[in-house]
Formats: structure tokens, C-alpha cells, sequence
């Protein structure tokens, strides 16, 4: 080959709509590996984690929805199973790790049973019959715990102790003189280690759900959503790989179950296993951009700071329009769930297909 052939020969850009969606998630993954030292408040630690951990919840459900065409409500009810099987062994056992290891074991196990015995039976039927499935399965398990009050609790859920490690009082370093070493003053304690035991698993998790998609596996399921016939012609076993990747997601989402309990060292229906859960599932999927997985970084981050910061922002713009008619009262505070329900319309009328992936086809258009 000449120097004038591989002058000649064209170099394969990145478009620049996924270089945007991209560097935007670098950006939130940055702001997360630092956030004990960017954001020291406890409300903003709690968003930090929530954030960390629905990531990876939707990211798993993105796996489903996305990129199989499969549509589950059981998706909160495999995250309770982890997130109960670490809090009960915690409760009966002690904060030790051979309960949270041993516990959530258990819990992943049982949605890994779970999701093959719901795949099997209900996979060959259509999406309807098998979205309707699910959520007769996930409605079972919310009334088992909350009947079960001896073992679950029952609607008020229960408190528990976490490991030594994650306790605020916990030295992870100490200066000459016996105290806590700080860094960029934040005191370096077991709630800066109980954060990073959040953030790494999440990241790890995530990282493992880019790899799945980006092996043979992912582009046989993308097969799979777009014409299911004709790739069971060509030979794939859909019903096989639409079971897999359920039960994958289903152990995906109890792993992060068993996460959260250790973080929240409280679990209940409202928390776990509650049908509201499944419902921001889904929005921030949309949100994100369904079949692109970090859309779901991208979905959660919007979702989780207009949930937790549009009140308190809406209180200061109602004091600041204080003098104009109207105004204030269209911004007061007990209205958020109206400007929330607005600002979700809007991302999805300029966003038809999520934020991430309109900013991705966007990019690629030619």
C-alpha cells in the first residue's frame, strides 16, 4: 500500500452527538466517584448513593426493555428479594459480612429461581400476556411482605445494623493524634467507606451490563427486538436468549438490592418493593433512551435531582416573583409533581428517544 492509498484511505469518525452523550457521562461518573468530597451535606451523600444504585437498576431493566423488546413489572420485585435477603440475615445474625454474603446469596439466588421459572412458563407467550405475568408475580410478593410482619416486618418495613466498617464512628485513617484523618476536610470514616462500597459495586455492575452488550449476546438480542421471527429462522433460540438475559437482569437487580440494604441499613415495601419504584424505573428509562444503557446514567441523574431539588428550587423562584400576579402561585412548592409531570413531557416531545439516544441517532444522521 502507497502512501497516497493510506492518505487516501478514510478515517472512521465518532459523530459528534455520542461524543456529547459521552463526555456528559463522564462527567456525572466523575462528579460521583468524588461526590463525599464535592457534596458533604447527608441529603446530598443519600442522593449520590440512590443515584449510584438506580443505575444500575435501570440500566438492567434497559437490558429487558431495550434492548430484547421484553416488558416486566417484576423488575422491583427481584430487587427486593436481594435487598430483604440481606436485611433479614443482617437482622438475625449482626452486622457481619458472612450475613450480608450469605443473605443476599439467598435473595439472588431465589430471583435467580424466580426469573427462570417466570421466563419459561411465560416467555413464549406474547408481550401483553407476559407484562401482565410479572405484574401478578410482583403484586404477590409486595403482599408477602406485607403480611409476613414476623420475618419482613410488614408494611413498616425494619431497621438493622450494617458492618463496623460503615459506621460513621469507624476510623478508616487516623492523624498523630488519634483522630480521624480528613481530606479536603471531610472526616475519612466508615461513611465515606460505606459510599465507595456503593459507588464500586455500581460501577462494576455497569460495566459489566456495557460489556454484555457489546459481546455477540447483545447484538442477537437487538435481533431479537427488532424481528423475532425471522431470528429464530436463522437459527437463534430466542426463547433461550430472551430467558437469559431476564435472569441476568433479575441477579443484576437483586445484586443492587443487597447494596442498597447495606447502604439504607432499612428495608420495607415503600422501599424495596413498591410498584412507585417501577414506575420511575420506566421513566427514567425513557428519560435515558431505551437500547443505549448509559442513557440510564443520563435518565437517572435528571429524574433523581428533579425529585429530591425541583421543590426547593420552586420555593426560591416563588420568593423571587413574589411581586408578580400569578406567578408565585403557579411556582409554589406543593405544586413540584405538576412541573415534574411538565418538565417529563417536554424532555420526551424534544427527545423522542431519549435524551441519550436522540443525541446519538442525531450525531450519526448523515
Amino acid at each position: 500500500m502507497t502512501a497516497a492509498s493510506i492518505s487516501a484511505t478514510p478515517t472512521r469518525r465518532v459523530p459528534a452527538g455520542r461524543l456529547a452523550v459521552y463526555a456528559i457521562v463522564l462527567a456525572i461518573g466523575l462528579c460521583l466517584a468524588f461526590a463525599p468530597f464535592l457534596f458533604t451535606d447527608v441529603r446530598a451523600a443519600e442522593v449520590a448513593a440512590r443515584i449510584c444504585i438506580f443505575i444500575v437498576l435501570v440500566a438492567s431493566y434497559d437490558l429487558l426493555i431495550g434492548y430484547t423488546g421484553i416488558v416486566s413489572f417484576a423488575h422491583t420485585m427481584f430487587f427486593g428479594l436481594g435487598a430483604y435477603g440481606a436485611a433479614i440475615a443482617l437482622k438475625a445474625w449482626g452486622p457481619g459480612w458472612d450475613a450480608i454474603l450469605l443473605g443476599g446469596g439467598a435473595g439472588v439466588v431465589a430471583a435467580l429461581v424466580l426469573a427462570v421459572l417466570i421466563g419459561l412458563l411465560s416467555l413464549r407467550v406474547k408481550a401483553i400476556f407476559f407484562a401482565m405475568v410479572t405484574l401478578a408475580a410482583a403484586s404477590v410478593m409486595l403482599v408477602l411482605a406485607s403480611q409476613l410482619s414476623d420475618i419482613t416486618g410488614g408494611e413498616d418495613g425494619f431497621t438493622y445494623q450494617a458492618p463496623r466498617l460503615f459506621s460513621p464512628a469507624f476510623k478508616l485513617f487516623e492523624d498523630a493524634d488519634g483522630k480521624v484523618l480528613r481530606l479536603f476536610d471531610v472526616a475519612l470514616n466508615g461513611k465515606v467507606a460505606a459510599y465507595y462500597f456503593v459507588f464500586l459495586s455500581s460501577l462494576v455492575l455497569f460495566l459489566l451490563m456495557l460489556r454484555i452488550v457489546a459481546s455477540p449476546m447483545g447484538t442477537v438480542l437487538e435481533a431479537i427486538r427488532e424481528n423475532e421471527m425471522r431470528a429464530e429462522a436463522i437459527g437463534y433460540k430466542v426463547v433461550a436468549y430472551r430467558t437469559a438475559i431476564f435472569c441476568i437482569a433479575a441477579v443484576i437487580a437483586a445484586t443492587i438490592g443487597v447494596v442498597r440494604a447495606v447502604w439504607l441499613k432499612y428495608t420495607g415495601p415503600e422501599v424495596a418493593l413498591s410498584f412507585h419504584i417501577m414506575i420511575d424505573i420506566l421513566l427514567m428509562v425513557v428519560i435515558g433512551g431505551m437500547g443505549t444503557i448509559v442513557g440510564a446514567v443520563i435518565g437517572v441523574v435528571v429524574m433523581s435531582l428533579a425529585q429530591f431539588y425541583l421543590k426547593d428550587l420552586m420555593e426560591v423562584a416563588a420568593e423571587a416573583t413574589a411581586g408578580i400576579p400569578l406567578l408565585p402561585d403557579l411556582l409554589n412548592p406543593d405544586r413540584w409533581l405538576l412541573w415534574l409531570g411538565v418538565l417529563f413531557i417536554l424532555l420526551v416531545y424534544f427527545f423522542p428517544a431519549g435524551i441519550a439516544g436522540t443525541l446519538m441517532n442525531k450525531g450519526s444522521a448523515r
